[in-house]
Order: structure tokens, then sequence, then C-alpha cells
């Protein structure tokens, strides 16, 4: 009976009954219970980038804690451990990727109500939450050492970053410390303006004028389409539904009275044909006519983007629009959104919201980052291992296993409830979502990563390597095989794998790739889309890989122009390029495929695939400053993925409740709206660590090599993302600032090389983008498509002398604030200018649907 009672208590008490995974109960077992706190202790350390932590461990059940019966794991964004200077209770070791564990060291013992500490060290600072041990679970062990019972620890504390020595990144971090008095001086740049101030459209228009009059639009403005633009009648009466509350009525027939009318014609702006529109709204209704169907289709984004907030808010039979008249077209024809959904999963439903966001902002490139290491989403004919073992993390006992292991915080059972970590798209929800993207013009280009990046196919493969093994069937256990089994090289990954390097010599790789591509193609074919592009991934393939590999070998001795097992990554692409252009597909890729290492290490531009059909995407713009520009210069067709612009992941300041990535330094709204594409060494001034930046002798791109530059595209890698709402907040109101960058015609500043000059009309230009999206956009975000997580930003606030200054990032949104020690709601007292305090105050920024920032608190110094 007390065997019984203990194995329930670790259930209710760690991870509750419903999930409870039941001990065994040979030998003794006593109720485990373990309380766990985590501490940053300092990154200024004397390590280089060095930091110190500690974990707290209190035992609250009514057994010993020893040196064998237990092992604390979690995930952790990827650092290398220190071996400890001073003896410690235990030590913390990488497993692999994210993946850690703690352990006891020789002699530990943890009594009843006992607690201990733990420090380690590694290098890479830590300053925010979402850097810190996530999914915690602890495996205890029978006196064989076998697995007994995982349970998920439950009563887990994180210690605020309070400290300087927590929240910057050691001595060499110049940023200033995110708070409530920098965000104050910070948002001085920008005033508040009046609404006819603001811009009209989100991305701006090429050219719009407005005349006296209004247009009283409502469900009598039936819409008339012309043959071929069924799609896009049927979208626009979908939407205007939600704003007068009344279906809109669709015809093919030539009206006698006012209308939509929604027209195919010769439409030219800026010498751009494609994609360009004009939209006029007069006293006979509103006439759209684009060059083509996206043409027409964003002409009718522009129409709904006209429309007054009110009708967002709350639908109206009748709306006042101002006689207007835009002629339009974009900047770039490529312009991009990659997401990421394999470092943590997102729900179908998630994708088709954020392709709605996306056909809103007139996007219309859908990078679909569906493999990666920890996880492969796609469902593919043929090798159900993909999704069977690829698709979901567990715990497992080793990393040679065919399993996933937990990632990111997913823990230590697959799909369990609120975590990320396992989940995949079937055929027809991949299907789906093409057709969907296809209606708002969209274009999804599919990608899978090879040969780095890869272990999530790699394991798969490997589970399929054994069951045919087990059945006798070599040839069919060999025929998607992705490892050279006897390969003993070493090395580690960006994010610290030891293991997810594909082999170059093996046939079965590229057959493997093929085969995916076949069966992606037929989804393609039965969503009735033509599969023109593939984006091959290539990048980060960490120094060391296929070094001690006996296949790798046979190549090189088969290809001695080769010369260096450094270069069986161009090697690689080269072979898998030309099979994939037998299939007549256009091959995309990270920048690293179309570079090759020259024998000091160091990259250099590559032009064996010039006039190729390959179009790298070039997000290194602070590591390698002029890298787009000598690609661009090269001749290649250059996407343009600057980190320090278009990153969306890459956190918005330094708060350590900001959630997101720093390696690259901070990434907010106003840099995604601040790209000069021409001449990026304008709009990029610091490197990561907040240095500026040295541009001196570096390649400037040659006017000749503008036309080169196909475009841009923002990303949102999900190393920090978990759910639609952190997807979300992450993306807007970025993705704003992007659009602009990537539609709207050259902004006078660009042109501007003083830069005394530049930042001035920059400022100027900033501060109606700015109101633009408190005063109108946010709270359409609000409204839209049911409504977006988007972040609203916190104010910035001091108190000087007993009085309190306050101001908003984003002109427009209203600041409250409490001083009885209460979070603001709608109903504080709103700020509108300095006022007396006594004792601290709480402060946040609302926008006109009620939505708030988090609150921050200043007080008396």
């Amino acid at each position: 009976m007390r065997k019984s009672f203990y194995a329930i208590l670790i259930c209710l008490l760690f991870i509750g009954v419903n999930s409870c995974q039941r001990a065994k109960t040979d030998g003794g077992e006593y109720g485990k219970q373990l309380a766990v706190s985590w501490e940053l202790v300092s990154n200024f350390t004397d390590i280089k980038d060095g930091f110190l932590a500690r974990f707290t461990l209190t035992n609250n059940s009514d057994a010993d804690l020893t040196d064998a019966n237990w092992a604390l794991f979690f995930n952790m964004s990827p650092r290398p451990i220190l071996p400890s200077r001073t003896p410690q209770p235990g030590t913390v070791q990488h497993i692999n990727g994210d993946w850690y564990k703690l352990v006891p060291t020789k002699g530990f013992s943890l009594k009843p109500g006992a607690s201990t500490e733990i420090k380690y060290e590694g290098t890479e600072a830590v300053t925010k939450v979402t850097d810190v041990p996530l999914g915690l679970y602890v495996v205890f062990y029978t006196k064989e050492g076998k697995e007994e019972s995982i349970v998920q620890v439950a009563n887990y504390t994180i210690k605020p970053f309070v400290r300087k020595e927590q929240r910057l990144r050691g001595a060499n971090d110049l940023y200033p410390q995110a708070g409530p008095a920098t965000t104050y001086q910070n948002n001085l740049e920008v005033s508040l303006l009046p609404a006819e101030k603001l811009q009209p459209i989100i991305p701006s228009p090429v050219k719009l004028t407005t005349s006296p009059g209004t247009l009283a639009f409502n469900s009598s403005l039936a819409i008339y389409a012309d043959k071929g633009l069924e799609n896009e009648a049927r979208m626009l009466s979908k939407q205007v539904k939600a704003l007068v509350d009344k279906e809109v009525a669709v015809s093919s027939q030539t009206p006698a009275a006012k209308g939509i009318f929604l027209k195919i014609g010769p439409v030219q702006v800026n010498g751009i044909t494609k994609e360009a529109y004009q939209l006029r709204i007069d006293e006979k209704g509103i006439s759209i006519t684009g060059s083509d169907a996206a043409g027409v289709f964003y002409g009718t984004q522009s129409l709904l983007a006209l429309m007054p907030n009110a009708a967002y808010q709350n639908p109206s039979a009748d709306i006042p629009l101002t006689y207007t008249q835009i002629d339009d077209a974009p900047r770039f024809a490529f312009r991009g959104m990659h997401l990421d959904v394999s470092r943590n999963f997102q729900t179908k439903e998630t994708i088709l919201r954020i392709l709605d966001l996306l056909a809103f902002y007139k996007i219309n490139q859908f990078l679909f980052y569906t493999t990666e290491d920890e996880g492969w989403r796609l469902e593919i004919e043929g090798l159900p291992e993909l999704t069977q073992v690829g698709a979901q993390r567990e715990h497992t006992s080793g990393k040679e296993t065919p399993v996933l292991h937990p990632a990111y915080g997913s823990g230590p059972k697959a799909y369990d409830k609120d975590k990320y970590g396992s989940g995949y798209y079937t055929k027809a929800d991949f299907v789906e979502i093409l057709k969907y993207a296809h209606e708002r013009h969209i274009k999804v280009i599919p990608e899978v990563n090879l040969p780095g990046h890869a272990r999530a196919a790699i394991k798969a493969m490997e589970a399929r390597y054994q069951r045919f093994m087990k059945e006798g069937k070599e040839k069919e256990a060999n025929e998607y095989r992705l490892v050279d089994p006897d390969d003993k090289s070493v090395y580690l990954s960006a994010q610290g794998y030891t293991d997810n390097v594909v082999s170059v010599g093996r046939e079965s790789t590229y057959h493997f790739y093929e085969k995916v591509v076949e069966e992606i193609t037929k989804m393609y074919k039965e969503a009735g889309l033509p599969m023109d592009v593939m984006h091959a991934g290539g990048d980060e393939v960490p120094e060391g890989v296929w070094t001690k590999s006996p296949m790798a070998a046979k190549l090189l001795r088969e290809n001695p122009t080769i010369k260096d097992p450094k270069n069986l990554q161009a090697y690689f692409f080269r072979k898998l390029r030309e099979r994939l252009a037998k299939r007549k597909l256009e091959v995309h890729g990270w920048e690293e495929v179309v570079l090759t290492k020259s024998a000091s290490g160091k990259l250099e531009v590559n032009p064996e695939f010039v006039g190729k059909g390959v179009v790298p995407y070039v997000w290194n713009n602070l590591f390698d400053l002029d890298l787009g520009n000598r690609l661009a210069n090269a001749g290649y067709p250059v996407v343009l993925c600057n980190v320090s612009n278009f990153y969306f992941d890459m956190s918005y300041n330094n708060d350590p409740q900001e959630p997101g990535l720093y390696w690259a330094g901070y990434v907010d709204t106003k840099a995604n709206w601040a790209f000069a594409p021409y001449d990026m060494f304008k709009t990029t001034y610091k490197t990561s660590m907040g240095k500026p930046l040295n541009f001196a002798g570096l390649e400037r791109m040659k006017p000749e090599a503008r036309k080169n530059i196909r475009g841009i595209e923002s990303q949102l890698w999900s190393e920090t993302v978990k759910g639609r709402d952190m997807a979300e907040y992450d993306i807007l109101p970025k993705l704003l600032g992007f659009a602009e960058s990537a539609w709207a015609p050259e902004r006078i500043w660009e042109t501007i090389d003083n830069q005394q000059a530049r930042e001035r009309s920059m400022a100027a230009g900033w501060t109606i983008f700015a109101n633009t999206l408190a005063q109108k956009e946010l709270p359409r975000l609000a409204r839209l498509n049911g409504g977006y997580n988007y972040r609203v930003p916190p104010p910035g606030a001091l108190i000087e002398k007993g009085m309190l200054k306050a101001n908003v990032e984003l002109p427009g949104l209203t600041i409250r604030y409490a001083t009885d020690g209460a979070e603001p709601t709608a109903q504080s007292p709103a700020y509108t200018r300095t006022v007396a305090v006594t004792g601290p105050v709480k402060l946040k920024s609302f926008d006109a649907a009620g939505r708030s920032s988090r609150s921050v608190m200043v007080s008396n110094k």
C-alpha cells in the first residue's frame, strides 16, 4: 500500500493524474519531490563571454537523493559548458543540441528537507527568461542503473534578472540596459501627429491623391468582376462582409448602377507592370484595374486598408470613403516571410492566419521551413518514419537511439499538452495550405535543408533502416539511409549538435532528397499548382564534418580536385542542383550554397552557379558586412534577409522579460522599416554588441548590380516561439515595417549620403510611420481575421524631483498609470502631462482597441 501511495504522489505533485507515468515499485520505492530554482549569477566573469549560473535543489520528499538514483534533464538555449573550477555537488553536462542534464557527483546526498546549490559555468551570456533551463524533468534510477520513473518538475522558479551583470552580456556589451528610463529617452525622437498627417496605407503606394467628396460604401455596391477574377471577387466579398455585416453580391454582368469594378487592363507604374494596379473611388463607385490578377488583389487590399478603423471595430451599414486615386506597384517582385515550424510546431490554423496577414500587407512569398534537426513536419508518402519518428520528441536513454530527444522545453512526453515539440502536417493539410496561399497570391516555397540541419531526417531514416534490417531486407534498408555508419568525425553545429549532417558520399542521400521532392511535387499537383522552386537550405555545416568518414575519404580519392573535406559541401550542392535542375526547379538556398572555404577557412564567393538558376538568401550582414553586395556584384540574383533588420525572432530589446534571441543584437519594428537595400551600410551601424561598425575598404553594390536584388525576406526562427500567440507577438508589428521596405517606393532618406541629414529625414519618416501604427494599424489588427496578438510597446517613464514623465514609442497609444501598486487597467487615470507622484508608479500603454503592453514600474530615486 505504501509503494502505491508514493507512486501516485509522484504523479499528483509533478505532472498531474491525467499524464501520469506510473513508477515501478521494486526495491523500496519512496515518494520523491524535488523543488528547483535557477539563477543567473553573472555574465561578468573572468572567462571571455562567460556566464555563471546556479541551481538550487530542495528535497521535499521523505527519501534520500543519492549519487546514483536520479538525474535532472532540461533544455537550454545551446551554450558550451565549462568544467567546474571548484568541486560541486553536481555537474551540468551537454548531451546534444539544447539538451542537458544535471547529474550528482560521487558522494552526493540530499536528505529529506535539505537543500543544496550547484554552480556551473559556460560561454555565451544569458540575459533572457527565454534562455533559462526549460522543460525540466527528473529520471529516477534503480540500484541497477535502469530508468525507473520520469516525472516533470512542477515546483520550478526562476530568480529575476535585476542586476547589471545579469542584464548585460559582459563587459563588451555596449547596449544600455532596457528599462523605463532608457525607453523614455529613446521615445523622445517621436511626437504625436494629427490624423490627417498619418500614412493612408501600409505599405505606402507609389501615388495616392484625394479629391473632394465621399462615397457611401455599403452592401448595395455589388462586385462586378472580369472573367478570370472570380477568386479576387469572392475574396473581396468575404472580407467586405466583416465590415458591413452583410453579403455583397458578386456578378459578371455589366451594371447599370454604382458598384465595385474589378478589371484587367494595361497598368504600368514606375516602369513596373507585374502586380501593378489602379484604384479609383469616385461618384461612380470603386474601380480596381490590375495588370494581372495579383494586381487586382492588391488593389482590393488597399481598398480595405482605406476603410476607417471604426468599421473594423463595429461593422456599419454605411462607410464613408473619401474620393481617392491610387497608382501603385511593388518595389520588389519578391517579398517574403520565412517561418520555422520545426523547432516548435505551429498548427495548420495558425499558418492560415499568418497567410491572411501576409496577403493584407502584400507579402507574396512564404518560405515554409518544415524540416530541421528538431522536427520533420511534413508527411511524405512512402517514408512514414519521417513523421512517426521525426515529428515527435520525447525522452530517450541515449542519443544513438532513433528517437528525437526533448528540445526547447518540449518535455519527456510526445504530444504533451501545451508543449510544441510534436506535430506535423498531413498531405491533405499541406495541399490545403497551398491552395489557401494561392488564393491570396502567395507562393509557398518548400524547404528541405541538407546537408546540415538534418538530424530529424537522419533519425527517421535510421529507424527505417533498422526496420528493414530486422525483416532481412538489406537493399530496402539502405535505399534512403543518410549516414556513413563508420563516420567518426567530431564536430559541433551552431545549435550544439554532434550528429546532424548527412553523408555526401552515399547515393542514397541524393535519392532520399529526390524522393522527398517528388512527393512534394505531387502535393503541388494535387493543389492544381506548379512547383518550380525548391529551397535546399545548405547553411551552417560545421567544421570537422566528413573528416573521418570512410565514404567521404573514398569520394575525395575519386575526385582529387575537391582536395579538402571542407569543400565537400560545395560538391554536395553541385550534385543536388544538377538533379533539381532536371526537374526544372529553380534552386534557392542560404548564402553558404554559393560560397567556398579558402585554405584558411574564410568564406569566398563561388562563381560556379551564376546563371544556373541558383538564388542565394543572404542573412549575414553583421559578421560578413558586404557579402550581399559581393554576391549581387558577382551576378547572383539575391534575396536579402539581413539579420540586423528582418529576423523577427531577435528580441525587441535587452529587457530580460522581452522574449527572443540576441546573438545578432536587437531588432525592433523601426529596424524593419529602416532598410536601404542598395546601400545597407546606411542603416546598420552597430555590431551585435553595440560597437560601431567600420565599413572602410568593403565592397559597395555596383549600380548595374541593383537589378540582381530580387527582393527581401523576413524570418521567424522558432527556438523561443511557443504557440500562436508568441508567434504573432514576434511578427507584429515588425511585419508592417518589413512590408514598407518590401513594397513602398524608394524613400528619400535612402539617397542621402550625409549621415546627419539622412537621420533627420529618417526621423521624420519614422514619426509618421510610428503614429500610423499606433493610431490605425494596431487597433485594426485587434479585429482583422478575428484579431492578432500583436505587441504593444511598454511606455517609457521616469520620476524627476517627484514629477512623473512618460511617453510612448508609438504616439497615439494611451498611457495609464496606478500609484497604489495595482496593475493599470483601461479605467486607470490617463497620463497626459507631467504629474506629481509619491512612491512607486506602474504604467501601461493601451491602444484604441483596449489592448495593453506589459506594465513597467518607476519610483523616486
